[in-house]
């Protein structure tokens, strides 16, 4: 058995403003618009998928690194960005709550931490160029 694709299902209940930052404002292609009359729905592609699976000890550090107390729940999404800084101008802009501006981590990457729409908790990181 192989999987093929990880897929986060999210229920959000303003669609039409959970479409709006994700498709329009993050920037996310729409792959499919599954809607019927029972419901809508859009896949919309955020690059490659990777499952991480962190303990509660490592959870309560990165949180502690990126925001500088414990704030997320069981699950974050980490994306990674180009430029985390502009784009979380771009989402704050946008409505999303900013909990933590870019900050360079440990693990030197530039990470900056918002609630994006749907009440989900981001994490935007920029890897270190190797120019």
């Amino acid at each position: 058995m192989t999987v093929r694709e990880l897929r986060l299902v999210v229920t959000a209940e303003d669609y039409d403003e959970a479409l709006r930052f994700y498709r329009d404002v993050l920037g996310l292609p729409e792959l499919a618009d599954f809607s019927s009359p029972d419901g809508r729905v859009r896949l919309l592609d955020a690059g490659r998928a990777t499952l991480e699976i962190v303990d509660s000890r490592q959870a309560d550090f990165i949180d502690r690194v990126e925001v500088g107390r414990r704030v997320a729940g069981h699950i974050r999404v980490a994306l990674q960005v180009d430029d985390s800084a502009e784009v979380t101008a771009r989402l704050a802009d946008a409505g999303a709550a900013v909990l933590a501006p870019p900050t360079r981590t440990p693990w030197n990457s530039l990470n900056a931490r918002l609630e994006g729409a749907a009440g989900l908790q981001l994490t935007l990181f920029e890897e270190p160029s190797n120019d």
